[in-house]
C-alpha cells in the first residue's frame, strides 16, 4: 500500500520557538554592530535557511559579514541551550494530533525544517518526538525554502506520492515549498507570519482540531 505522507515544518507549526529565535537574532545583529530589527521584520525570515535568512534581514551585507552573523547566531542558540533558559514548548494540542495521526493506518509523518540537523535533534530529544516522524528532512541537505528539493526527498524515502501527500506550515515558504512539489499546503494561523500571507495555502487552520478537514488527502493506492 502506497502510504499518505504528512509534513510538518517545526518552528512556528509545532514549537513555538521565538524566544530563543529572537534572542539568538539579538545575538548575532550585537555581533556585526547592526540594530536589531523588529519582531516582526525578525521573525518573518523564519523557515529560510540561516544564513539566507539573515542576509534578507540585512540587504547589501557583505558574505563575511553574513558569515559572522551566522556564526554568532549559532553561538548564542548554543548558549541558550546549555544555559537551560527555558525550553521552546510545543503548541498546545501538538502531541495530542501526533498521536492520532501517527496511530492511523496507512499514514506517515515527516519534517521539513530550516533547523540544522543539530538544531533538530536537540529539539526531537527534548520533546520525545522522535518516534513520530519517518522522514526528517533539513537545512545541511537541501536548498532552502521555498525550493521542493525536501518535499521531494520526503516522497522518494516514504514511497509516497504528491496527491498523496501535504505540507503543514507556518509561513509562506512552507506553503511555496509544497506548491512547488505539487502536494496538498494546510497553512497553521498561529506561527510567524500573518494568515494573510498565507492565502495561497489549499486550506487555514485555527487549531490542530481543524486538521483532520483540511487534509483531504488521494486515497493511497492497493
Amino acid at each position: 500500500m502506497t502510504p499518505r505522507l504528512i509534513v510538518f515544518d517545526v518552528d512556528g507549526t509545532l514549537v513555538d520557538s521565538q524566544a530563543h529565535i529572537l534572542a539568538s537574532m539579538a545575538g548575532a545583529f550585537a555581533a556585526v554592530g547592526r540594530p536589531m530589527p523588529p519582531r516582526a521584520e525578525a521573525l518573518s525570515v523564519v523557515g529560510l535557511s540561516l544564513s539566507l535568512a539573515l542576509a534578507r534581514l540585512v540587504p547589501g551585507a557583505s558574505a563575511a559579514e553574513v558569515d559572522a552573523m551566522t556564526e554568532a547566531y549559532k553561538a548564542a542558540f548554543q548558549h541558550i541551550r546549555q544555559t537551560g533558559e527555558g525550553a521552546s514548548p510545543l503548541f498546545p494540542g501538538t502531541r495530542e494530533m501526533l498521536d492520532r495521526l501517527a496511530g492511523q493506518e496507512g499514514v506517515v509523518l515527516g519534517l521539513a525544517t530550516g533547523k540544522s540537523r543539530r538544531g533538530l535533534d536537540h529539539l526531537i530529544a527534548l520533546h520525545d518526538l522522535g518516534r513520530y516522524f519517518v522522514t526528517q528532512q533539513v537545512a545541511d541537505d537541501h536548498p532552502s525554502k521555498p525550493h521542493p528539493s525536501m518535499i521531494r526527498a520526503a516522497l522518494d524515502e516514504t514511497g509516497a506520492s504528491a496527491a498523496g501527500a501535504a505540507m503543514i506550515g507556518d509561513t509562506v515558504f512552507d506553503i511555496d515549498m509544497g506548491r512547488a512539489a505539487g502536494v496538498r499546503t494546510v497553512g497553521v494561523r498561529w506561527g510567524y507570519h500573518r494568515p494573510e500571507m498565507l492565502a495561497g495555502a489549499d486550506a487555514l487552520i485555527d487549531s490542530w482540531a481543524d486538521l483532520p478537514a483540511a487534509l483531504v488527502l488521494a486515497e493511497p493506492a492497493p
